[in-house]
């Protein structure tokens, strides 16, 4: 994953996770689910993974990293 524009499907699978987290409870699942796939990969460029809500233009509300405390979620 590098710097720069995010793939079509790539921001098609952000919106697609606004989508079916419309509550706080569904936002939290779904960070824990990215928090354990972003640690998977050793070598993730954090600084990248978390501009791609920005990138893609779309506000999630769930934190892409490994380091993100779920249960702060709103």
């Amino acid at each position: 994953m590098g710097g720069g524009n995010p793939a079509a499907a790539c921001c098609d699978g952000l919106k697609n996770l606004k989508a079916i987290t419309p509550t706080t409870a569904d936002r939290r699942a779904a960070c824990d689910c990215v928090k354990a796939a972003a640690a998977r990969y050793p070598n993730i460029k954090e600084d990248a993974a978390s501009s791609l809500p920005t990138k893609c233009g779309v506000q999630i509300g769930i934190p892409i990293s490994k380091t993100t405390n779920c249960a702060k979620i709103n």
